[in-house]
Parts: structure tokens; C-alpha cells; sequence
């Protein structure tokens, strides 16, 4: 992936923690992307459990802390948008 195409996807993501890109998906889910290796990617439920990751296990237990930290923004940033 070109490091313009990474970019670009930072300005997509819904939210950018210590350098990891969430997305919101259509089916429910969040998917997140290593900004520094965009090889790296997960995808987890609203509740921050794992579904599917090519990361190792020290990565994944990183991004399973940071989702358990901050989803909670991504759900604000949604209600403000229904109440907005």
C-alpha cells in the first residue's frame, strides 16, 4: 500500500488512536488498521471482541486495550449524530 493510499485512509477513518485507524463498518463491526504497517489489521464488535486479525498476539493485545478505552468515543461521536 503506497503511502498516499494510507493517508487517504487516515482521512476515512472515523477515529485515529496512537497511530491505528478505526472504521466503522456497515455490518456492525469496527475495523482497524495499523497506520505505520498497513499490513496489520483487525476487525472486532462493538463490545471490543475480536473476530478476525492477522496481527500477532502482543499487537492484538495492544488494540483489544486501546478498543476497550476508546470505543466508547465512537459511540458518542454516533449519538451526536442522532441528536444533531
Amino acid at each position: 500500500m503506497s503511502e498516499r493510499d494510507v493517508h487517504l485512509l487516515a482521512e476515512k477513518a472515523d477515529m485515529i488512536v496512537r497511530g491505528y485507524a478505526f472504521f466503522r463498518r456497515k455490518d456492525g463491526h469496527i475495523g482497524i488498521l495499523n497506520l505505520e504497517h498497513p499490513d496489520c489489521a483487525m476487525v472486532v464488535s462493538r463490545d471490543a471482541e475480536m473476530i478476525e486479525t492477522n496481527m500477532d498476539e502482543i499487537e492484538q493485545a495492544i488494540v483489544i486495550e486501546l478498543c476497550r478505552k476508546n470505543l466508547q468515543f465512537m459511540e458518542a461521536q454516533d449519538a451526536e449524530v442522532l441528536q444533531g
